[in-house]
C-alpha cells in the first residue's frame, strides 16, 4: 500500500500549522469529539480545548497518550514532522485501491466457480471413458 506518512506541503504543513491545529486536526481523523478525547485521556474538555487553541500543551505522559490514541507520532504533533493522520488523498486512494481488490476478488471467484464446473464435467468425461 505504500508509505502512509504525509509529507505533503498541503496536508498539516509544518511550516503553516500549529501545535493546536495538528490535536484538532488528528482528533477529527480519529472521529473523535473533544468530549470523546477529555474522556479518554482522563483530562477535562476544557484541557482539550486548551491544547487545541494553543492556550496549553500536555505533559509528556499525557502527550505521549494523546499520540497513540490519535495514531500519530509524538514528534509530528510538536513540530509538525513524521507520522501525521492520513490525508483526504490518502484516504481516497485506499478507497479506490479497496474497491479495486473487492473487484478482482469477485471475478476470482467467478473463475473459480467456471473452473470447477469445468473440472466436474471432465471428471464425467474420464469416468464415462472408463466405464465406471
Amino acid at each position: 500500500m505504500g508509505d502512509l506518512s504525509l509529507s505533503s506541503p498541503t496536508w498539516f504543513d509544518a511550516e503553516t500549522t500549529t501545535f493546536g491545529d495538528r490535536v484538532t486536526g488528528a482528533r477529527e481523523a480519529a472521529g473523535l469529539s473533544q468530549p470523546e478525547l477529555a474522556k479518554r485521556l482522563g483530562v477535562k474538555v476544557k484541557t482539550i480545548r486548551a491544547w487545541e487553541n494553543d492556550q496549553s500543551e500536555p505533559r509528556a505522559n499525557k502527550l505521549s497518550m494523546l499520540a497513540g490514541m490519535l495514531g500519530v507520532s509524538m514528534m509530528w504533533l510538536l513540530s509538525g514532522e513524521g507520522d501525521g493522520p492520513d490525508g483526504p488523498d490518502v484516504v481516497e486512494r485506499m478507497g479506490e485501491d479497496i474497491e479495486r481488490i473487492l473487484l478482482d476478488l469477485r471475478q476470482l471467484r467467478l473463475d473459480q466457480s467456471q473452473l470447477a464446473e469445468r473440472a466436474g464435467r471432465l471428471e464425467k468425461r474420464l469416468k464415462a471413458a472408463l466405464g465406471n
